[in-house]
């Protein structure tokens, strides 16, 4: 499934953590946006992941499933592509 992924991390070394787990799932589109193509079982430990992370009380990440044909219905402007690649090596 085509997810977007955004966040909002108080603490820089949090912010650090959070974007290079991140950059194992995804794409990077914007500063702390990504575009990732998971199965549910990729979600699913991608989720426990970054709630080990995360400080609930100060921290906000939101999950945007996108289904298929929504994909190709997303408007760019200016700089910037939708992710294509949808194979990712996740250590």
């Amino acid at each position: 499934m085509f997810l977007l992924v955004s966040y909002d991390i108080c603490d820089p070394k949090r912010l650090q953590r959070v974007a290079k787990l991140m950059e194992r799932y995804g794409s990077r589109v914007q500063y702390s946006v990504f575009e990732c193509m998971l199965t549910q079982k990729q979600q699913d430990a991608l989720k426990v992941k970054l709630n080990k992370i995360i400080k609930h009380k100060e921290d906000s990440i939101r999950i945007y499933r996108l289904c298929q044909d929504c994909r190709y219905e997303i408007a760019i402007m200016g700089v910037g592509e939708i992710s294509q690649d949808e194979h990712y090596f996740i250590a």
